[in-house]
């Protein structure tokens, strides 16, 4: 059985952002069952957690003594095992691989680099001489992904693979801002891959417990 650890509880803003959701999305694309292992804040930095996951994060992934920690590559490990997430011909799973990476290198950081100053340091005078700037990379980025989709429904063509997955995740990170609607061809393809039952189902599974364990005050 595959056990896949994420946190009990985060705060609103963090809710539906979570990495686990991406495993959790692409568990569900494969019809792989799993159990959660929920962690809070001061489990995340025991001796225990740390051998399997490095740096206190989330999600990690056990399966028949298998331990794989960092989102990007647990999706791809399970995605391998489908063909809903992983084309048969090499070269575009090739193709696949490019863009996973992409949008882990090429758009996630410009990503947390704009939500790391709205959501924690908006009002630091550091952050609001640097903002602009942030945004202004990020939007380009978009623009890049936006002319590179063109008019195709997803990153490889009409087929949604693993690399949609990672990507569709990745651009929920900006959805406190506008940047991704801006962009009209990035929103429907982001509207389009978020409406598949899939992410649907992972979605309702990680926001379950983040409302059974809710403090009183959140």
């Amino acid at each position: 059985m595959i056990t896949l650890t994420a946190f009990s509880w985060v705060p609103p803003f963090a809710q539906g952002l979570v990495r686990d959701l991406r495993v959790r999305w692409a568990l569900e694309e494969a019809g792989l069952p799993y159990e959660e292992n929920l962690i809070d804040g001061q489990s995340k930095n025991s001796a225990d957690y740390r051998s399997l996951q490095p740096f206190g994060q989330v999600p990690a992934f056990e399966e028949d003594g298998l331990e794989l920690f960092e989102s990007g590559a647990i999706v791809m490990h399970v995605a391998e095992r489908t063909p809903t997430l992983w084309p048969s011909d090499r070269k575009t799973q090739a193709r696949v691989k490019t863009w996973m990476f992409a949008a882990l290198s090429s758009i996630e950081p410009h990503m947390q680099n704009l939500a790391e100053i709205d959501l924690f340091n908006a009002d630091e005078p550091w952050a609001k001489e640097r903002r602009p700037a942030v945004e202004k990379r990020l939007q380009t980025r978009l623009a890049e992904l936006a002319t590179a989709l063109g008019s195709k429904q997803y990153l490889e063509g009409e087929r949604f693979t693993a690399a949609d997955l990672m990507m569709t995740t990745v651009l929920r990170i900006s959805r406190h801002t506008t940047l991704v609607a801006e962009q009209p061809s990035l929103e429907k393809y982001r509207l389009r891959c978020e409406a598949r039952p899939a992410f649907k189902k992972a979605l309702e599974d990680q926001l379950r417990p983040f409302k059974e364990n809710a403090p009183p005050h959140a």
